[in-house]
């Protein structure tokens, strides 16, 4: 083979979002040559900004931060970098065709009086809700923080452990048992939001149709489930768990667009000595007896390496970058088996003005702009909504989950103009009677618009721009098999030790020297950096 340029590293990252950026700099701080492939012309993974038409700089696909690790912001000094996130107060608004609204946010008082205004008795309860989810979420949030113990007793020539390895997860096993003790009188509730569905949940605490649809709102992002599917609960602990927005469960947005982590990361990576390189796509990881040596670019170049880590998904990973022979039957029928059900689709606006609600009909910019709008008012609306995508339609009548980040950070549009990001459920990745997303995205797309227009009727008249994602775009573009956002869907059985898949859930692969540091490892979906934090720690445990 005539390779074009040859160089040899300590560690190879495939992929530039950023829990790859992350391993990189946790890397290097620990003496590593490391260099990082994208195969894009931008770093970021999902968590890119894009200047889509002059003077619009859009969060194409992620576009708000909590969950990231703060700890991980204060070790690689990202705000010394320049990561600003401008948190969002209030951080939530659901509109209504009758005129009422919801207003929720950090201020408790001010979010109990708006809910007062549907249910005193659920205005009464919300801030025992709230403490309930925080009590489960810090003691849940540890366990983030660590690779996830192998415990499961499966045959032993699917992999052998030694004796090191099972005394630190024995060790981790402990801890995630003294974390859940101190729940004591909490902890049906926490098995409730762990394995779950969020509806009866929200049905036993609350009265209001328009506070449960509210918050099952956060449960299905990303998910191929409604509310009552089991394992949607889980995701409402999420929404109290980061504190990257300054506090607990302030989500904020990043100054400049999502992009603007990515460009922190790569400066800190960049002083750490981590080598970047753009539109250089992996074309095979390369194996020998068992062993990375390296792997091949598409344009021909080996780059050479003892420790390969991939932020790309395992079917990326295992089923298009390696051989089939190179790894075990075992371990490839269960890569095959990863669920990658997704049901999500992106609409990115401009905007000549911000929406108008007919609820709140100011003409300027207002509370409601600053958090996420929520559209979708009723859990039986969203229960239809995913009837349709269960059956390959996309929805009928869809939920959106919009933010408008020009109400808060003004450097990322033209002056008077905006931005408006759309996520859309449910947009079902395979389509029924042999229908094609190409062909009907931009009608699917027109139907959403005209949903918003029936509280905003001014949206319509106001795009100037539109970029439209369907779930088998954001495929081609960002590498996510199925379009699933969190690299395989989180769902109990794809969580903590069986993620990716059972008996490899400490970032390692039956190939030495191969390690997954992306969110198809624990702790999954997010834009949180834990899975690039811990892998590095994890590499550096074996190779010292």
């Amino acid at each position: 083979m005539n390779h074009r340029a040859k160089k040899r590293f300590d560690c190879l990252i495939i992929g530039g979002g950023h829990n790859g950026l992350v391993a990189a700099a946790y890397l290097a701080r620990a003496g590593k040559s490391v260099c990082v492939l994208e195969r894009r012309h931008v770093l970021g993974g999902c968590s890119v900004t894009e200047e889509l038409w002059p003077g619009f700089k859009v969060s194409v696909a992620s576009y708000v931060i909590s969950l990231f690790r703060p700890e991980i912001i204060r070790t690689l000094k990202l705000k010394q970098y320049g990561l600003v996130i401008l948190p969002r107060d209030p951080s939530s608004f659901t509109p209504l065709l009758d005129g009422q609204s919801l207003l929720m946010g950090p201020n408790e008082r001010m979010t109990c009086r708006e809910i007062a205004k549907f249910s005193q008795q659920d205005a009464e309860r919300y801030p025992a809700y709230n403490r309930l989810l925080e009590r489960v979420a810090a003691a849940l949030e540890p366990i983030l923080a660590k690779a996830a113990p192998d415990p499961l007793p499966l045959p032993g020539e699917w992999r052998k452990i030694g004796v090191a390895k099972r005394l630190r997860d024995t060790g981790r096993l402990v801890e995630v048992y003294q974390a859940i003790s101190k729940l004591q009188a909490d902890l049906p509730d926490a098995i409730e939001l762990l394995v779950g569905a969020a509806r009866p949940i929200l049905e036993r605490w609350f009265q209001a149709e328009v506070l449960r649809a509210t918050l099952a709102t956060d449960a299905v992002i990303g998910a191929f489930a409604s509310p009552s599917y089991p394992g949607t609960a889980y995701v409402l602990l999420h929404h109290v768990m980061g504190e990257a927005g300054g506090a607990r469960g302030v989500w904020g947005y990043v100054q400049g667009g999502m992009g603007g982590l990515a460009a922190a990361l790569e400066a800190a990576c960049r002083d750490l000595s981590v080598e970047i390189r753009r539109e250089s796509p992996v074309k095979r990881i390369l194996v020998e007896k068992g062993r990375i040596v390296g792997v091949s670019l598409w344009d021909d170049t080996l780059l050479e390496a003892d420790v390969v880590a991939s932020s790309i998904d395992a079917h990326q990973t295992f089923e298009r970058l390696l051989e089939p022979s190179e790894l075990p039957a075992e371990f490839r029928q269960a890569v095959a088996r990863i669920d990658y059900a997704s049901a999500s689709a992106k609409i990115n606006l401009a905007l000549a003005e911000p929406p108008r609600f007919t609820c709140l009909p100011d003409t300027g910019l207002g509370p409601q702009h600053r958090g996420t709008i929520h559209i979708g008012s009723t859990l039986d609306t969203m229960e239809r909504a995913f009837d349709d995508a269960k059956y390959g339609w996309p929805s009928t009548e869809p939920i959106l989950e919009i933010t408008l980040p020009t109400s808060i950070d003004r450097t990322i549009a033209p002056e008077g103009r905006h931005l408006m990001n759309i996520f859309v459920q449910y947009a079902p990745y395979k389509l029924a009677e042999g229908k094609h997303w190409d062909d009907i995205k931009e009608d699917f797309a027109d139907r959403c618009i005209e949903l918003l227009a029936r509280y905003a009727p001014n949206v319509p008249g106001a795009v100037l721009h539109r970029q439209v994602l369907s779930p088998l775009d954001l495929e081609r573009l960002f590498g996510l098999t199925g379009g699933n956002i969190m690299q395989g869907a989180m769902i109990p059985q794809q969580l903590f030790s069986m993620r990716p898949v059972a008996g490899w859930a400490d970032h390692r692969t039956p190939i030495k020297g191969l390690y997954l540091c992306g969110a198809a490892s624990h702790p999954g979906g997010g834009v949180l950096g834990a899975c690039g934090k811990n892998a590095a720690e994890e590499i550096m445990r074996d190779i010292g």
